[in-house]
């Protein structure tokens, strides 16, 4: 009998340690951009090494190689989306709606949005998404001018972990935290968060009518913080999918009674997000690598990364088209100065 109960309370305590693991989701310093400099009137963005990907795969065969080098996109800061709700989108309001690398002096650089909003008193929302679905099963090796390549070696982590956008090995959420600036604006944010079965949690993280930094917070209410209170099951050890979550953006709400006070334009900031959370599995040292002998899970993996670039990219070469087919001029040419120029 004591026996069982010595072992019932290494069990108990083995599982209490897996609770409550802390990890950054996203890190908006981390999402400067670092390469394809001075490419500008080329239509080529500077874009962010670490999550730089490249979509000429999916452009066809009309383009050239000069071309197909210039397909890159990124998770850098100026790519990312402001999508007002369908009822609040007009010219006006799309074009004075988006991102920019904002200088802190406390966090160096963060997240700056803008969103123009609709004069009319009635509610009215924001979406604030990265410029493509995170990948979490993206293993490429990066270059420092943005070539990507299959490593020789499959590295342990994906490249859209720590602080990009993808955590691993997480089991149920325990809670969400966003560092934001606030400047006194009545809107709520929200904070979107999906998981490896495509089901996406939408968190209500509370109003933004405060003024500087401040941690909101969510706490999930679903969360059984007694081991005693859960319901137990047994499941093969191997091969087992790594569950995960990745950052889908945020949403800022405006509701029509504060139509006035926010005179059309929202401003805020970013600086990251975190989560708490079980672990799905526990990191033991084991007798056998069973991965080694039948890279089982390695093959899941493959075909997972491979879903997820099938339809990657088809949005960003229709960017790529319009943007070549847009005009530069500001303004006429004068026909004096023409003239003299021949």
């Amino acid at each position: 009998m004591k026996r069982i109960l010595v072992l019932f309370t290494f069990i108990m305590f083995a599982v209490s340690a897996a609770f409550a693991d802390e990890a950054v989701l996203i890190d908006f310093s981390k999402l400067v951009p670092d390469i394809l400099q001075g490419q500008e009137d080329q239509g080529v963005l500077p874009q962010n090494k670490q999550t730089v990907m490249d979509f000429s795969v999916n452009a066809g065969s009309s383009f050239t190689a000069e071309q197909k080098s210039m397909m890159k996109t990124s998770l850098a800061i100026e790519n990312w989306l402001v999508q007002l709700a369908q009822s609040s989108q007009t010219v006006k309001n799309n074009e004075l709606s988006f991102t920019r690398t904002s200088a802190s002096k406390q966090f160096t650089n963060v997240m700056g949005v803008r969103v123009h909003f609709p004069v009319a008193n009635y509610n009215s929302f924001a979406k604030i998404v990265p410029p493509f679905e995170i990948p979490a099963f993206e293993f490429n090796e990066v270059s420092d001018n943005g070539e990507l390549s299959k490593p020789a070696e499959k590295p342990t982590q994906a490249r859209f972990e720590n602080g990009y956008g993808v955590v691993r090995n997480v089991g149920s959420l325990k809670a969400v935290a966003v560092e934001v600036y606030g400047l006194n604006f009545p809107c709520v944010l929200y904070a979107m968060i999906s998981d490896g079965s495509g089901k996406q949690q939408v968190v209500n993280m509370g109003p933004i009518n405060f003024d500087g930094w401040a941690q909101l917070k969510w706490e999930n209410p679903q969360y059984i913080s007694n081991v005693r209170n859960r319901a137990y099951h047994i499941s093969p050890l191997y091969p087992t999918a790594m569950p995960y979550v990745r950052f889908d953006g945020f949403v800022v709400q405006r509701d029509a009674a504060n139509a006035q006070i926010v005179d059309t334009d929202f401003v805020t900031y970013f600086k990251e997000v975190r989560v708490i959370y079980d672990k799905a599995e526990l990191d033991v040292d084991r007798d056998i690598d069973d991965e080694s002998t039948w890279k089982i899970q390695e093959d899941r993996e493959a075909v997972k990364a491979k879903n997820e670039a099938k339809d990657f990219g088809k949005d960003q070469v229709f960017r790529y088209l319009e943007e070549r087919k847009q005009a530069k001029e500001t303004t006429f040419t004068d026909p004096a100065a023409a003239e003299q120029q021949q």
